[in-house]
């Protein structure tokens, strides 16, 4: 640490250096939760939740694929889909908690204003979507802060994939699945068709 560097500076440094993972983190936790509420606890998707899923899932690929080739505007293809996220989460949580819009014509059997869970009165699925839209945007303007060292980003095959920057994705996806699976090991047997 040199002379005129302070601590704060180095948080600030290790914060924004790890806004990339911050939002892999997100994404992949909202991807796996939503398909544990549909396939494992059962409940059916609304037409909004889709829209939802639409916009979450390729996230999970975008930003971890970015992290690894060390692309330093992978933010310009996540923002599209995590404002959108926000716009369209932001909807469908006012559509279940107030009487502001009246629900869209849902075209699956569940109404978009079906409220699965309700935990302090204000969380629920749209909330934690909405949580994990704005956490992903927050990330990726934060991100461009903070560009990624790509002198390596000309490596080509193997190394391409595994280097020091690309470990924390591994490590952050694969917990993320090993939870959800032993979730779904727990959860999977008292399911109710």
């Amino acid at each position: 640490m040199s002379d005129h560097e302070s601590p704060m500076s180095r948080l600030d440094e290790l914060v924004l250096g790890s806004t990339r993972y911050i939002a892999l983190l997100a994404a992949w936790i909202a991807t796996t939760a939503s398909l544990f509420f549909s396939e494992v606890l059962g409940f059916i998707p609304c037409t909004l939740c889709w829209y939802q899923r639409i916009l979450m899932y390729p996230l999970a690929i975008i930003i971890a694929l970015g992290i690894i080739r060390r692309e330093n505007d992978v933010h310009r293809y996540v923002l599209p889909f995590s404002i959108a996220g926000i716009g369209v989460s932001l909807y469908h949580y006012l559509i279940i908690k107030t009487d502001w819009f009246p629900p869209p014509l849902c075209k699956t059997s569940v109404p978009c204003n079906v409220d699965y869970l309700d935990i302090f009165g204000f969380i629920n699925i749209p909330f934690m979507a909405l949580v994990a839209f704005t956490i992903i945007t927050l990330s990726m303007l934060m991100s461009r802060l903070w560009p990624m060292d790509d002198s390596a980003a000309e490596a080509e095959g193997i190394e391409a994939w595994f280097h020091a920057d690309a470990y924390p994705a591994y490590v952050i996806i694969a917990v993320v699945l090993v939870v959800i699976y032993v979730l779904g090991m727990v959860y999977g047997p008292t399911k109710v068709n």
